[in-house]
């Protein structure tokens, strides 16, 4: 399926995308997974209120380095008004689009009429879309939403992407849960098919994607433009290499071996620290710590001594012992 409009060149192929999620898709997780892959990549979802008033964290949220392209700034909130603001200013950052995000469930954001909120609201939501449509141009505006808020025996996702359509959004991502479900359940790619069906723009599936063959099958059972990746990405950010081998090539890549893992996480544990600071850097860097190296029989040990060690010179004392190790028992 070909797609006109400004996102066609982003979506001549399908694109493997890494997915917005709270202090996790930074500048430094960006980085990394643009090199094994990711075809676009989205910033932290970034609150319109906080980027209004120039705060220090939506403001490192928003800045782009130059190789960070391209990148889609998210922003969200409940007020339509704010977030047309706001979208002036994550634009003014140069993203590839502004998307705004209609399908965060946690409590805390929907709560306040912000996130998958909007689904209980749709009129209100296209109305909105629109506006900030119309604030960006020419900019391209996009929409990350779930299939509906919960309980409907039909869920509204379709007739809203024709809505959305029509306001003027130029790509849905639909992560193929309701709101209340957050992330239990199934993700029912089904309804990704549905949109794609009924609407001209290109709809990107979300949900369930925790291997190659999940993105293969997910384009094959629905025609969508492309897939997104989150929480799977976190634990294996290889894992858009391995998509693209097996989109492009056939081709199934044997698994990162621990080596290479401990050469990573030195590298990502850097770049944090240059980021986020000494401190910082280094406690972001471990939710990369269980999954990294829990099928190794050195990488229980390591993990533990990674959860505890306070600073970047111990977190790397540690690999390179492990990297040792290795190298003594070959």
């Amino acid at each position: 399926m070909s797609f006109a409009g400004p996102l066609a060149a982003l979506f001549s192929r399908p694109p493997i995308v890494l997915a917005p999620m709270e202090d996790v898709s930074d500048l430094p997780f960006r980085r990394m997974c643009r090199e094994f892959g990711a075809t676009l990549t989205m910033t932290e979802f970034v609150r319109a209120e906080r980027l209004l008033s120039s705060c220090r964290a939506a403001a490192r949220k928003v800045t782009l380095a130059p190789d960070d392209r391209p990148t889609a700034i998210q922003i969200y909130g409940a007020d339509a008004g704010l977030l047309m603001e706001a979208a002036q200013v994550a634009a003014a950052a140069g993203p590839a689009f502004v998307d705004l995000n209609c399908g965060c469930w946690v409590p805390r954001v929907a709560r306040g009429g912000a996130g998958a909120s909007w689904l209980r609201r749709p009129a209100a939501m296209v109305e909105m879309a629109a506006r900030v449509v119309a604030a960006t141009a020419p900019l391209p505006v996009t929409v990350k939403t779930r299939i509906g808020w919960g309980d409907e025996a039909d869920m509204p996702i379709v007739d809203l992407a024709r809505r959305l359509e029509d306001a003027g959004v130029a790509a849905i991502t639909v992560h193929c849960r309701t709101a209340k479900m957050g992330h239990s359940g199934r993700a029912d790619w089904s309804w990704a098919m549905r949109v794609q069906r009924a609407v001209r723009i290109p709809v990107v599936v979300n949900g369930d994607i925790r291997s190659a063959d999940d993105a293969r099958r997910a384009l094959d059972e629905t025609g969508a433009a492309g897939v997104m990746i989150g929480r799977a990405a976190i634990d294996a950010p290889w894992l858009f290499a391995e998509v693209r081998a097996l989109l492009d090539r056939g081709e199934r890549l044997p698994p990162l071996g621990l080596s290479e893992r401990l050469a990573l996480y030195a590298r990502v544990l850097g770049d944090n620290v240059a980021q986020r600071g000494p401190k910082f850097g280094v406690l972001v860097t471990r939710r990369h710590a269980r999954a990294w190296f829990a099928s190794f029989a050195e990488g229980e040990a390591l993990r533990a001594q990674l959860m505890t060690a306070a600073t970047e010179r111990e977190c790397l004392a540690l690999l390179a012992a492990c990297r040792s190790s290795l190298a003594n028992a070959a």
